[in-house]
């Protein structure tokens, strides 16, 4: 079966994380960060509508946001610190397995002791 291209683009993925809640404004959803307009077009939109979207939400500065760490309890930015002005994990080694990478950010410390032991 012979697939276009543009029905590979058409089948873009939602950026829905599931985490739907507007910002203070009302118009911006907190997870995904897409428009309401984006949010309520997004079905009916073309594969270039698609892509434009997710090429500005790639575009956009990471959320920084305030975590515990899963393995020593201690509390951390994620999303700011970094040479490049991301996060401060941006600048380190990426050696981490799938498992351990779909696992929630560890803490700059214990990320590190990780990656010092090769695990």
């Amino acid at each position: 079966m012979f697939v276009t291209q543009e029905a590979k683009q058409s089948a873009l993925p939602s950026p829905c994380i599931g985490v739907c809640r507007l910002d203070d404004g009302g118009q911006v959803c907190t997870g995904c960060r897409r428009t309401l307009g984006e949010i309520a077009g997004w079905s009916a939109f073309s594969a270039d509508q698609k892509k434009q979207v997710w090429e500005r939400l790639l575009a956009l500065p990471m959320p920084v946001q305030a975590k515990t760490c899963p393995r020593c309890g201690n509390g951390f930015t994620c999303g700011a610190g970094g040479e490049a002005g991301g996060c401060w994990c941006a600048d380190l080694p990426r050696q981490l397995s799938p498992s351990e990478a779909a696992s929630d950010c560890l803490c700059p410390a214990c990320l590190q002791k990780q990656l010092r032991a090769g695990v």
